[in-house]
Order: structure tokens, then C-alpha cells, then sequence
């Protein structure tokens, strides 16, 4: 295969021996032991199934990612839509989409890559388009955005098993190699497998072998209707059902078992349902958590290729998995919409540029509202086909003052400065990271992801050199010592808590701000009440119940994690329950004392809720006032992330790229 033998021996390849190695899945050698992951779909087509420039343009950058097979993201089989679980999902159930495919078969083969394409029929989460959704029984949906089901007749899962086997032989026309079927996140095939979506009375139901009968026939359809390809099949090793009455993990493994002994190439280890009660893939995973699921399978199955990665992000990790036989191959799809840089930093031996996935989960945020997906550390994700998000050189080279070593102060730096400019970045405090510092020092999921953040950016200004004052305030006694020194100043200062909104109240002088008790500033007291249930109230309020506080949240709103991304929302409010942290929503401060504070609710009653501290984190305040100072000091004066209205690290790594690029 063209690009198996290049870019060997760099120093990386050496220090990760194993994952570097070369493979072979079924007939085709791969260049080492990295699959791209075809991470669900990306929402860049069109309403009716058609590959547009945008995802030519992005699977392009997936193309060089330098994996040694790379899987297409899912299309849907079917004419009606019921296998189609987004709005803009490709489709492939007939000749004319075939142009496309043929391209993004083409480009992976130019990176040197076996080309697998996924088919993705949504079963239980599909027929968006149409008002309801078919599966094997009718069980009443778990989540309300979902259509109601209806109960799929022997005569549809002949017709639907044909439908899989037809878009196979398409995506071999198109010139891909192999394809790929998926249980994963809860599609038909882990419909048919499941015993809580599975309630049939016939031969497709019932019995462990009679719900593994639909698989059994999907493999060996396509597997005669696509010969001399290989078939992998993407099967939970864990559903994360319990709640629902799911599968166990021993008849997960043992569904495995049926699709070996079917004859597949590869099977893909994976876990969770959307519907799950517990997270998979999320930050508050650790990494590694369900590697001992694919070690499992591995054993079961040591002819059988195994591929997994599953909260697996770091390669330093996935080459000791393959070491020690955990599995075969890496599977690998979110780090790479981080980074898709990162299979090569890796093999040059640069993984301290890698911009970590952080599990922060705006992909899939997006796509469950109907949204093509975006990456919080990858602001080009979904953009490759628009010029103005490349790094391409300054037509002026120019001298650039960033105000603030927050996320988006930082990502303007660095990516100015690859563009050619000169920067210096001025930091009233001791190090690079602002706020940021302070709200991962509480994270209960995982802080090291976003610590991983600063760190980036430590090293990306070191390589780059970036100039970094600390300890340097600016205000406009600062700008006029240097003025006319340089042409353009970005100010990216973020936001404060806004004490000023509490200075009607009796005893606001007792309050604590948020940002002081999480920056250390401040120590918090043994008994609190937070002000404020959003993502820095929540974090703070965790971390102190968890080393032993007495805290109490009060929230002005009706519920909690107001601003919060949407797939992690739940993950909070399950914390706050675990810990058993005593909320009041739709209750406001009304006046503070020394033994605590009066609250009054939506109805006006008030009640007196006894702390030895009051703690406020919002609402926030955008440090506007620079704004004002600087606009007759500077040529050119701009604006980015908190400081311009306050949100979160997301918008801040968005506008902080997007200012570098067009300065």
C-alpha cells in the first residue's frame, strides 16, 4: 500500500516501538497500529444525505493524519431515513452519492491508509426526519428528543439487512477496502443485541441467541456480498444499562463471541449507550478506566484483531496497551479532532505540542442539538475548507501586545506569532492560565485534561518565543509608558465576579468572591453558602464538600448548571446528589450577617440559612474598562474570550485562534 514504508525511523517511532509497528487487517497491510475512530458523524452534509465541500475539506486534514486506517464516518443504509439519526448524516443507499465517497476513499489512500467505511443504521435513535424510530420491540423511549418506536417486522429486517449489504458493495465501488458496522452509543445493531430494547417473542428475540441472530445475519450478508474485504463490527463490551434492564457485561462479551465466530476481521471495543446513567467517554472518565474491557476481549478472542480507545487519549499509554497485549489496534478519533497533528508530534517525538482532548464533550454537545460539531481545543475543526482559519503568513509583520496569559490571550499569541508577528503577552498575575488555574485546581473530573491546557500553552510560547511578563498589570498609565511601541493590542483580561451587583444588600461587605477561594487567595471557612450554581459555583461547591465543608448553593434560577455544556450538565447535578450538597434554586440573596445568610424564594418567604461564610461567583463581570482606557493609545485595539462578554474556555480558544489568524 502506497505510504506503508514512509516517514519511518523518526525519534518518536522509536520510543513507541509498538504502536509504530506495522499491521495487516485481513489482505491489507497497515503502516502501524493507529484506526481512525469514525466518531459518530459530523453534521457538515446536506439535509438529504449529500458529502459536501466542508467534509471533503475535513476529511482531508483526517486523510493526513497519518493513521494506518482510517474509518469514514457512519451513513445511513436506507431510503425512507429511518436508519438516519442526524440531520445532516451521509447517506448511502444508492449509486448517486457515490462521487463523493470515491474522494475520501482517494484522499486516505494518498495518506497512506486502509479505507474503512462505516455503515450506521440508528435504529432506536433514528427516523429523524420522520417522526418516529423502528427497533426490535416497542419500549418507550428514556430520553424525550427521541421519536417514538415502532416495532421493526421480520419483513423489514430482511429488507434492512439487504439495505447494509447493498451500501457494503457501494462503499467498495467508492474504493474503499473494508466496511464497518456499530452497536456503539445504542444503534439497531445493539437494539437487536440488548435485552432491554429486545423484547420479541420470535426467532429474533428472547434467548441470547436468538437476539444475536440479526447481527449473525448483518455479518454474513455483507460478508458475502463484500468477499474479499474485511468487516469490522463496533460491539459494547459494557452498555451501562443496568438501570434499563440492559445487557450484563458477560453477555456483551458473549455476543462477541457470536460475531468471531461469524468470521469478522476486526472488532472494535466500545462502551455505553446514549441513554446510559453513567458517563464513557466524558472528562470525568479516567483514562485507561475500560482498557481491562478490551484486555478481556483480546484474551477471549487472540485471533480476532482487537482495536479500542475508548477514554484512551494518550499514545504513550496506547503503545504499552499494545505491548502487553491489551489490544491490537489503537482506535482513535476525538484526540485527533484536537489535534490532528498528533500522530505525527508523537512519532517526532513532540507530544508535549499536543493539544490534549480534554473530554469536555462540545463535540457531542452539538450534535444533540442538531449542530454540525466543533472542538473546544481545535478551533479549525469544521472549518478547514474557509481560508480565514489557516495559519498562513502576516502580509505585515507587526508588533502585538496581549493584555492577559488567559486561553484566549495565549491562543491569539501563539497564533499570531506563527504568522510571522512579533508578541508580547503581559500577565498581571505569576503565571500563564488565568482563571482557568483556579477552576481546574477544583475539578473533581479530571484536572490534569485542563491543566493540560496550560501546560500547552507554557510550551508552545517557550518553542515559539513569546515574551511573558508577569506581574505587570496594564492600565492606562502602563499604555502610556509604552506607547507608540507597538501596533496592535489585544485585550483578553477575562472576567471578574461582579461584586458591585451586592452592594444594596445589608452586610455585602462579608462577602467572599468566588474567583479568590478557588485561586487559594482566600481560605474557605468550614461552613459556606455559594452564591451562584453555574459551572464555577458548582466546582467550587464540590471540591470544598468533598475535603469536608458544610456547603449550602443558592441558585436565582429554576435549576442548576445553567451554564454548563449540555452533555455534562447531568454530570453535575449527579454530583450534587451524590454529595448531598442542600440546593435553593429560585431562591436569591437577601441579606448577609456573621452567622449566615437570609434568603428569600420565588414566592417572597424568607428563610435564614446559618455559614460561617458567604461565597459569590456570579454573576460575571467582562473587564470592559481597558477597552475605554486604550482606545486613543494604539493603532489597532481588539477584543477576546471573557473580557468581551463572559462564557467559557470554549468561545475563549475560538476568538483568541480566530483573532491570531486575521491580525
Amino acid at each position: 500500500m502506497a505510504g506503508a514504508t514512509q516517514e519511518q525511523h523518526r525519534p518518536g517511532e522509536l520510543k513507541l516501538k509498538h504502536l509504530f509497528q506495522p499491521g495487516r487487517i485481513g489482505k491489507y497491510p497497515t503502516k502501524n497500529l493507529i484506526k481512525y475512530g469514525a466518531c459518530c458523524v459530523s453534521n457538515y452534509n446536506t439535509r438529504d444525505g449529500y458529502i459536501t465541500p466542508r467534509e471533503l475539506a475535513r476529511m482531508r486534514v483526517i486523510a493526513s493524519t497519518g493513521c494506518g486506517i482510517i474509518t469514514n464516518q457512519g451513513a445511513y443504509p436506507d431510503p425512507l431515513g429511518e436508519g438516519k439519526a442526524y440531520f445532516r448524516q451521509v447517506a448511502l443507499w444508492d449509486d448517486k452519492f457515490l462521487p463523493q465517497f470515491e474522494k475520501i476513499a482517494q484522499y486516505i489512500h494518498d495518506g497512506g491508509a486502509v479505507a474503512i467505511q462505516q455503515i450506521l443504521h440508528a435504529g432506536r435513535y433514528g427516523g429523524i426526519d420522520l417522526g418516529y424510530c423502528i427497533q426490535p420491540s416497542v419500549v418507550p423511549q428514556t430520553l424525550p428528543h427521541f421519536r417514538p418506536p415502532r416495532e421493526i417486522t421480520k419483513e423489514q429486517i430482511k429488507v434492512t439487512i439487504r439495505q447494509h449489504a447493498e451500501a457494503a458493495q457501494r462503499a467498495i465501488r467508492a474504493g474503499f477496502d473494508g466496511t464497518e458496522i456499530t452497536s456503539f452509543m445504542g444503534y439497531l445493531l445493539a437494539n437487536f443485541n440488548s435485552r432491554f430494547t429486545n423484547q420479541r417473542t420470535d426467532e429474533y428475540g428472547g434467548s441470547l441467541e436468538n437476539r444475536g441472530r440479526f447481527m449473525r445475519e448483518l455479518i454474513d450478508a455483507i460478508k458475502q456480498a463484500t468477499p474479499e474485504h474485511p468487516l469490522v463490527v463496533r460491539l459494547n463490551g459494557a452498555e451501562l444499562m443496568d438501570r434499563w434492564g440492559g445487557n450484563t457485561e458477560e453477555e456483551c462479551f458473549e455476543l462477541m463471541q457470536q460475531a468471531v465466530d461469524c468470521g469478522v476481521d476486526m472488532i472494535s471495543v466500545t462502551v455505553g449507550w446514549q441513554e446510559a446513567p453513567e458517563s464513557s467517554i466524558g472528562r470525568d472518565v479516567p483514562p485507561g478506566h475500560w482498557n481491562y474491557l478490551a484486555a478481556k476481549a483480546k484474551k477471549m478472542f487472540p485471533d480476532t484483531l482487537i482495536t479500542f480507545g475508548n477514554r484512551l487519549p494518550d499514545p504513550r499509554m496506547a503503545d504499552e496497551c499494545i505491548r502487553d497485549g491489551v489490544f491490537d489496534y489503537w482506535e482513535v478519533c476525538r484526540p485527533l479532532l484536537a489535534d490532528p497533528e498528533l500522530i505525527h508530534k508523537a512519532a517526532e517525538d513532540r507530544l508535549d505540542e499536543v493539544r490534549r482532548c480534554i473530554g469536555s464533550l462540545n463535540c457531542l454537545s452539538r450534535l444533540f442539538r442538531d449542530l454540525p460539531y466543533t472542538c473546544t481545543m481545535n478551533p479549525a475543526l469544521g472549518h478547514e475548507v474557509e481560508p480565514e482559519y489557516h495559519i498562513t503568513p502576516a502580509a505585515v509583520k507587526k508588533k502585538i501586545m496581549v493584555i492577559g496569559a488567559g486561553p484566549a490571550g495565549m491562543e491569539a499569541a501563539i497564533t499570531a506569532r506563527k504568522r510571522g508577528h512579533e508578541v508580547t503577552v503581559f500577565e498581571k498575575g505569576e503565571r500563564i492560565g488565568g482563571n482557568l488555574n483556579g477552576y481546574a485546581g477544583n475539578d473533581l473530573a479530571r484536572p490534569d485534561d485542563l491543566f493540560s491546557v496550560v501546560r500547552y500553552y507554557e510550551t508552545m510560547a517557550r518553542k515559539l518565543g513569546i515574551e511573558i511578563k508577569f506581574n505587570t498589570e496594564a492600565n492606562a498609565k502602563f499604555m502610556r509608558s509604552v506607547l507608540h511601541q507597538y501596533d496592535v493590542c489585544i485585550v483578553a483580561a477575562g472576567a471578574r465576579t461582579d461584586m458591585d451587583a451586592y452592594r444594596h444588600l445589608e452586610g455585602h461587605e462579608r462577602l467572599v468572591d468566588a474567583l479568590d477561594v478557588a485561586h487559594g487567595r482566600v481560605q474557605a471557612a468550614q461552613s459556606v453558602i455559594i452564591v451562584g450554581a453555574g459551572k464555577i459555583g458548582l466546582t467550587l461547591a464540590e471540591n470544598l464538600k468533598k475535603s469536608g465543608h458544610e456547603v449550602v448553593l443558592v441558585e436565582e434560577d429554576k435549576r442548576i448548571a445553567g451554564d454548563v455544556m449540555p452533555s455534562f450538565k447531568w454530570r453535575h447535578t449527579a454530583w450534587v446528589e451524590e454529595l448531598e450538597i442542600r440546593t435553593l434554586t429560585s431562591t436569591r440573596l437577601a441579606r448577609i450577617t456573621a452567622e449566615g445568610a437570609y434568603v428569600r424564594n420565588a414566592k417572597g418567604e424568607e428563610s435564614f440559612v446559618p455559614a460561617q461564610m458567604v461565597i459569590v461567583s456570579g454573576p460575571r463581570k467582562p473587564n470592559h474598562d481597558l477597552f475605554h482606557e486604550f482606545q486613543w493609545m494604539v493603532d489597532e485595539l481588539h477584543g477576546a474570550g471573557d473580557t468581551v462578554i463572559a462564557r467559557g474556555l470554549d468561545q475563549a480558544i475560538h476568538e483568541g485562534y480566530r483573532l491570531g489568524c486575521r491580525i
